[in-house]
């Protein structure tokens, strides 16, 4: 999957998350910045392996501090697979 498609999808799953367009960016914090909490890390992590098609492990999940680290999780696990 080409990184243009990865950045659209997962520009999506923001969306569908609850999150503003003029709030996403790569910089963006989930906590500082778009306001996470326990309930939209679910539903966020619902939608990332929904449209991406893939199951990410929980303490990587768990390393997700910013938009830019999600995109590198995707594409390390569209390449690694």
């Amino acid at each position: 999957m080409e990184n243009k498609t990865i950045r659209r999808n997962l520009y999506r799953v923001l969306r569908k998350t609850g999150v503003q367009k003029e709030d996403i960016n790569l910089e963006a914090y989930y906590k500082e910045d778009l306001n996470f909490d326990a309930i939209d890390w679910k539903i966020f992590t619902f939608y990332l392996e929904n449209i991406f098609k893939v199951t990410f492990k929980d303490e990587d999940l768990n390393q997700l501090r910013s938009v830019n680290d999600t995109l590198s999780l995707v594409t390390q696990y569209y390449f690694a697979n």
